[in-house]
């Protein structure tokens, strides 16, 4: 029989990522997500019931999301389901937990926005040369076309 094993998770930190290094080297960070699960009510209102996610990240993904991520902050998880078993030092039971193993992160706040860090939302129609600086003279924009903000700093 065939199996699929792909989550799609779109939610905010319940908490700010800790990025920590495993012995060879790589990148590592646990991340909690909250994720709204909306159902309608017997008497026939929509409620919003979260839901609690624990999702590993790894290499150049842990880096970004200890980077540019906080508590609060929106975000979109593409990953797989795995299985952690363990033993329960105190009592020695059997214990496991499913957890998300993030392969893809895609930032959903704004740069510094109200959902990554509290900053402003992009600007329509141009861009804040406060925040960009002031375009080069050597740049001659197309006329009629509109500014376009330089890209950010993100290395994905």
């Amino acid at each position: 029989m065939a199996s699929f094993n792909r989550v799609i998770l779109v939610g905010n930190l319940t908490r700010d990522p800790e990025l920590r290094y495993i012995p060879s080297g790589t990148a590592v960070t646990e991340i909690g997500l909250a994720v709204n699960n909306r159902r309608k009510t017997p008497n026939g209102d929509w409620a919003e019931e979260p839901v609690f996610v624990d999702v590993t990240l790894w290499e150049r993904n842990a880096e970004v999301a200890a980077e540019y991520l906080r508590k609060g902050s929106p975000v979109l998880i593409e990953g797989h389901l795995k299985m952690d078993q363990w033993q329960d030092k105190n009592t020695g039971d059997k214990r496991s937990k499913l957890k998300v193993v993030g392969e893809r992160l895609q930032l959903l706040g704004t740069k510094g926005g109200s959902g990554a860090g509290g900053a402003k939302p992009a600007q329509r129609g141009g861009f804040d040369e406060a925040e960009y600086g002031a375009p080069s003279e050597s740049y001659a924009e197309p006329s009629g076309a509109p500014t376009q903000p330089p890209a950010d700093d993100i290395p994905f």
